[in-house]
């Protein structure tokens, strides 16, 4: 949908992002035109604000729902926390007037002990990311919350099967629709 004369919505993620991208899109037509840009680059990661800079540069959104959570297990929670405001930062710089929302990242269905990735990391994560964004008056999305006692919903151990996707998408399409401008028509 391109429908100029109406707001324009960016759902920033990785592939969480781009499962749940669909059902976003149906709940929020007629009201919004939503777009995505889905990365497996991680907070930390200098290629992902450089990504960012570029995507951003191309249109003006009026709302941004954003989390990059299931990538760069390699860094630190102390560097997910010190690098998650530059995140911040980049996506202001692109359209300044945006409303900014943070999705917490989800759970996944079992510790992934070999590659980095369990749900207390997960947990510390989001905490960080928690606290910044209280204190930058930017609203949370707690996916995290949302789909803890749903384990039954993923298609494997990180992802989620299309009831879950379609959960996720109905409250990140509700949250949106709380922060959109009217139609200027």
């Amino acid at each position: 949908m391109n429908d100029h004369d109406l707001p324009r919505v960016l759902l920033i993620g990785d592939s969480i992002a781009k499962g749940y991208y669909s059902a976003v899109e149906a709940n929020l037509k007629g009201r919004a035109c939503v777009a995505r840009v889905s990365t497996s680059k991680a907070i930390g990661d200098p290629a992902l604000l450089s990504e960012l800079k570029v995507f951003l540069a191309q249109a003006q959104y009026d709302v941004i729902h954003f989390n990059i959570g299931m990538h760069g297990w390699a860094y630190t929670e102390v560097e997910y926390r010190q690098n998650f405001p530059a995140l911040v930062k980049a996506i202001r710089r692109g359209p300044p007037a945006a409303k900014l929302i943070w999705a917490s990242t989800t759970p996944i269905r079992k510790d992934l002990v070999e590659y980095g990735a369990t749900n207390s990391r997960i947990e510390a994560r989001n905490l960080a990311a928690r606290e910044y964004a209280a204190a930058h008056g930017i609203p949370v999305n707690d996916l995290y919350a949302l789909m803890l006692p749903h384990a039954d919903l993923h298609s494997d151990d990180v992802h989620f099967n299309q009831e879950g996707s379609a959960m996720l998408g109905g409250q990140v399409a509700r949250e949106i629709a709380k922060l959109l401008p009217r139609k200027s028509r």
